[in-house]
This record gives C-alpha cells, sequence and structure tokens, in this order.
C-alpha cells in the first residue's frame, strides 16, 4: 500500500483506530526536526546602520557604498547585510577566492599576514595585487575604522561560474 493512500481518508484499509490516533496528535506540539539552532549569517541583533566603524566599499563601476560595522564584523557579513555583490561561494570557510577585495596600502599595513591558506586561496584570485585580501578574513576593529575596500571587476568561481549564492 502506498504511503499516499495510508494517510488519506479514503483508502479503506485504514481502520477508524489508526484514523482517530491520527487526530488526536494533530493536536499535540510539534517540534522541528532538528533542535540545533538555525546557523544565519552575520551577527544577531545587528541591523543596517549600527555600529561605530564605517567601511566604504568601492563597487566594480566605481560606485561607493558607505556602510556601518561593529567590532568583529567581517567584509562579508557586511556585503551580506547591506546587500553588496561581493560573492562567496564558500560562504566564508576558507575554500574559495570569490570574496577578494583590494585594500588601501595604509589599511592593509595595519592588519596581520594573511595566513598560508588565504594566500592559497588569494593565488587563484581574479585581478590579484600586492594588497589584496579575503573579504571573509578581514574583521572590523579600531584600527579599520574608515577602511576603503575595491571589488575587483571580476571573480573565479570553481563551483559555477556566475552564481551568487543569496544570504539567509
Amino acid at each position: 500500500m502506498s504511503l499516499l493512500r495510508l494517510f488519506t481518508t479514503k483508502a479503506p484499509a485504514v481502520s477508524s483506530a489508526f484514523r482517530s490516533s491520527i487526530a488526536q496528535q494533530k493536536n499535540l506540539v510539534r517540534r522541528p526536526f532538528s533542535s540545533a539552532p538555525a546557523l544565519w549569517h552575520g551577527k544577531p541583533g545587528v541591523a543596517r546602520g549600527d555600529g561605530p566603524y564605517t567601511v566604504n566599499f568601492i563597487m566594480p563601476d566605481g560606485e561607493e557604498i558607505s556602510v556601518k560595522a561593529v567590532e568583529g564584523d567581517t567584509m562579508l557579513d557586511l556585503a551580506q547585510r547591506y546587500d553588496i555583490d561581493l560573492e562567496c561561494a564558500c560562504e566564508g570557510s576558507l575554500a574559495c577566492s570569490t570574496c577578494h577585495v583590494i585594500l588601501e596600502p595604509e589599511y592593509y599595513d595595519k592588519m596581520e599576514e594573511p595566513t598560508d591558506e588565504e594566500n592559497d586561496m588569494l593565488d587563484l584570485a581574479f585581478g590579484l595585487t600586492e594588497t589584496s585580501r579575503l573579504g571573509c578574513q578581514i574583521e572590523m576593529n579600531d584600527d579599520l575604522d574608515g577602511l576603503t575596500v575595491r571589488l575587483p571587476s571580476a571573480t573565479r568561481n570553481m563551483r559555477v561560474d556566475g552564481s551568487k549564492p543569496t544570504h539567509h
């Protein structure tokens, strides 16, 4: 017997006792399949316009977008919060180079050196420069207030070229 026939009221093979037990269960509290909390990008409780720091994104067409940030925000968090077209195929897991950004030299020098893993991914980036970093690895702090981030004109997405995941 198919599952569809088993749970429909027209199925003659289903006993009335079974149907009444199903009806009683409908009044019970339903629990989701997973008890783990949903994981969202960014920080919970932080909205657009919140934060003491300013970050300036320069788009490939030259448009400048200024946004506010809080301590620990990554460029990826900010791009997703403010709907800036910064691609990130790996969702910040340091497994691609699609969130490649270019920094001004004075801010690049204020940051820690990129890790070997980040450098490996940067080797795959389109338009690599001396001040290139991955946006998912740049965390905001006092030293980076006023940071200007330039988005390159293209990205190299090994997963699906042209596909851009949407934020949750």
